[in-house]
């Protein structure tokens, strides 16, 4: 986040900043993209959240600060005038948070708040991290690029050409498990439901959408939406999230509905994706992939390397996934997810401090 003057106010205006803004104002500049038509708006860098990783916070510990300290940059680029209710971002963070190997560190944005995990924007961050110089020598026709995300290390495997990334990016996820199978759920103006709950960076539910009599494909996306919230918040109610490395990971992100093709096929199965307060996410979603994947693999309906793909019921986007490996003792496994991401522009945002809607507004 840049902080610039207003600029020359010659009656030509010829010599101004644009866009036009308060001299106590800020411009927050951006890197817009998408993957599987989920946005992702990436701010290059956020001084207030270098500073705090510089003092030695952890990406979690730098995560609650944020929210503590710096929500209003969220909200302004999340929220509406600027941002919309399916708007997604992350925060690039280098320095200390990226040590220990790491190329960059990322903190994920959405409409309520912040994520722990994003495989889309894993992927979309890879393409970045190579166009931006963040990877001081890449090597064609692919170039490894280490992430650490709040959930745990991730490496984005990105092509290149010796002049720009391109696609498919694929990603090796943070140790993936399944935390509950065949869960009985009471949901209101549901009854009973059966749920399996998987960890894939971020824990979500997972049910076929028949069981709350709908079609994942057919639905209207407000009833889906409407009944997979209810999950949601049934899921929180009844039943007890651990996670064996940190409590601040042991929370429900939201939940998956899917068509049932759980057993491996080669046609692809399709979901919706519903996390924070009602969002919507437009590609099959790289975390849920990478939870479901574990999920099936548990289950026995998959083996190590067999490869599924994922198609999103609201865009028809693809994602696919595979289960490389095992990993220590318990049930979890290294999920590959792979995917397509594209730059769609760079954005000058301006936030004037005379604005009463300076930080934004969420309407849904």
């Amino acid at each position: 986040m840049a902080e610039q003057g207003r600029g020359d106010s010659g009656g030509d205006g010829a010599g101004r900043a644009l866009p036009p803004h308060s001299p106590s104002g800020v411009l927050l500049q951006t890197v817009e993209m998408h993957t599987g038509g989920e946005p992702l708006r990436i701010v290059p860098r956020l001084e207030a959240a270098e500073q705090a990783a510089a003092a030695g916070l952890s990406l979690l510990s730098l995560r609650r600060e944020l929210a503590a300290r710096q929500d209003h940059v969220r909200r302004a680029l999340m929220h509406e005038p600027r941002g919309h209710a399916g708007m997604y971002g992350a925060v690039v963070v280098r320095g200390a948070a990226a040590a220990e190997g790491a190329h960059l560190a990322a903190l994920f944005l959405h409409c309520a708040g912040y994520s722990a995990m994003c495989g889309h924007a894993v992927m979309g961050l890879g393409r970045f991290a190579l166009d931006y110089g963040l990877v001081p020598a890449p090597t064609r026709p692919e170039t490894a690029v280490l992430l650490r995300c709040p959930c745990g290390p991730v490496t984005a495997f990105v092509p290149w050409d010796g002049r720009r990334s391109g696609n498919p990016v694929r990603f090796h996820s943070v140790p993936a498990f399944a935390a509950a199978t065949d869960l009985a759920i009471d949901v209101p103006g549901h009854g009973k439901v059966v749920v399996d709950v998987g960890f894939g960076g971020t824990f979500y539910a997972f049910l076929n959408a028949e069981q709350l009599g709908l079609d994942v494909c057919s639905s209207k996306t407000r009833d889906l939406v409407s009944a997979a919230s209810a999950v949601t918040e049934a899921v929180k109610k009844q039943f007890k999230l651990c996670h064996p490395e940190s409590e601040d990971l042991a929370f429900l992100y939201g939940t998956i509905l899917t068509d049932g093709k759980d057993a491996f096929s080669e046609e692809p199965t399709t979901n919706i994706c519903v996390f924070a307060d009602e969002q919507v996410d437009r590609s099959p979603t790289g975390s849920g992939v990478t939870a479901r994947i574990a999920l099936q693999y548990h289950k026995g309906l998959i083996q190590l390397g067999q490869t599924r793909t994922f198609q999103s019921s609201t865009t028809g986007s693809l994602f696919t996934g595979k289960a490389e490996t095992k990993f220590g003792n318990y049930n979890a496994v290294i999920v590959e997810v792979s995917g397509e991401a594209f730059y769609t522009g760079t954005a000058t945002f301006t936030v004037e401090e005379e604005d009463p809607l300076k930080h934004g507004f969420f309407f849904k």
